[in-house]
């Protein structure tokens, strides 16, 4: 297979070969114009075979042990005859750039086993803590043949809704505690979940777990709903132990079946303003790729600094030469 063929290696990724998978999403996440054009023939050919997975959002407050319960949760699908793609989105440093953490190395066994595919991306600079190329490494996951795909976001916070907006499902992982200012949770992001899972049920923590999901759940009820027709649950499980993975696979089984064609125009949604958020990266691309808007925008970021231009009209005077040159 030629490494510069797209149509070579989209066959072979619906073929199911991992290396090719892993090679197209390197394409995929790759910033040179020229890679860019070839990711974009990549995935014209296989997205006539993506999109029948479940996809699957999972966030929480650092300590809550997202990794740990995706590797069980990823076994469970596995013995159940699925298919499981995880997209692990490391922080970056902002030194280097370079990814922090190597999410392989948390999961083990899971990404030992044939049945599943791990990939961790560093985060960058976009949004939530989701490498701006999420969507679309999805896509080829699905296309390989992947029919539940996992995306495991970096931190919580408002910018999670860039995760929310990608997947058909939000889990949301919480550890057993005192509640949202121990655990750096917010309003918003408990607002955003579909499914809410207390880890770390066993134990001397057991108690605390069902607690804590108690007060959940009693608080839940306060917010308005995740989806129409839909009652956002709240669950303990363990990711030690494997109590209550089963119950949550279920709980992904009763949204989807509660969604109905719901889910359909969820994801007609999701792929329009996905359109437009490529659109605004794009331009931003352009923009700093010319050399004399970049000097501009030097420019009018000191007279900003200085208090000499006001933050709105210098933007306008930078978007209007830069359209003045399109």
């Amino acid at each position: 297979m030629e490494e510069n063929d797209p149509s070579g290696l989209a066959a072979a990724v619906l073929a199911g070969e991992r290396r090719a998978l892993a090679r197209a999403i390197t394409l995929i996440e790759s910033s040179r114009p020229d890679h860019r054009e070839r990711a974009d023939a990549l995935l014209e050919a296989l997205l006539p075979e993506a999109g029948r997975s479940v996809r699957l959002g999972v966030s929480g407050a650092p300590g809550a042990g997202k990794s740990t319960f995706i590797e069980a949760f990823g076994r469970h699908l596995i013995d159940a005859g699925h298919r499981v793609a995880v997209l692990a989105v490391d922080p970056s440093s902002k030194r280097s750039g370079g990814s922090i953490l190597g999410d392989k190395t948390r999961m083990e066994a899971l990404a030992r086993d044939g049945a599943a595919f791990i990939r961790p991306s560093p985060a960058g600079t976009t949004l939530g803590g989701v490498a701006r190329r999420t969507r679309e490494a999805m896509l080829a996951c699905e296309a390989a043949g992947f029919d539940v795909v996992l995306v495991e976001t970096v931190g919580v916070g408002q910018s999670e809704t860039a995760v929310a907006d990608m997947v058909d499902m939000f889990l949301l992982l919480l550890q057993p505690g005192g509640g949202d200012e121990l655990q750096g949770i917010k309003r918003g992001i408990v607002e955003l979940a579909d499914l809410v899972l207390v880890n770390k049920a066993d134990g001397e923590l057991e108690s605390r777990a069902r607690r804590t999901a108690a007060d959940y759940e009693a608080a839940i009820h306060l917010l308005r709903p995740s989806a129409p027709g839909w009652t956002v649950r709240v669950q303990t499980c363990s990711a030690l132990t494997g109590a209550g993975i089963p119950e949550a696979w279920e709980a992904v089984g009763a949204f989807r079946e509660a969604l109905g064609a719901g889910l359909d125009e969820r994801r007609t949604r999701q792929a329009t303003a996905w359109m437009w958020n490529e659109v605004a990266e794009g331009a931003l691309d352009a923009l700093r790729r010319d050399g004399a808007l970049r000097a501009l925008a030097g420019r009018l970021e000191g007279e900003v600094a200085a208090g000499r231009a006001a933050p709105a009209a210098a933007a306008r005077r930078l978007l209007t030469r830069f359209l003045a040159g399109s």
